[in-house]
């Protein structure tokens, strides 16, 4: 299921790319721990504020965390924050 994540998470950067938003590069091999620093810090993934200003917040971490098929990846607290966040900047499921 890491793999499948890993995976949902790098084509999201790149269709998130291919949008004009900036991404940094994620190395498969730190993509699990990357995306839980992100969830344990108290600023968004990279490029949330201009995904959410573009209408495109599915492309972001926050919503790959709250999707179905990745949630027993992560702890409830950092589907919680992922989805806190996603609803502070307008998301809409």
């Amino acid at each position: 299921m890491e793999q499948k994540f890993i995976a949902a998470w790098a084509a999201a950067r790149q269709q998130a790319q291919n949008s004009g938003v900036r991404m940094r590069p994620v190395a498969d091999a730190d993509a699990m721990k990357t995306a839980r620093r992100f969830l344990s810090s108290s600023r968004p993934s990279d490029g949330f504020e201009v995904l959410a200003d573009k209408g495109l917040l599915k492309l972001s971490l926050e919503a790959l965390v709250i999707d179905k098929r990745f949630t027993a990846l992560f702890s409830d607290d950092e589907a919680n924050e992922a989805l806190t966040r996603l609803l502070s900047a307008g998301y809409r499921f």
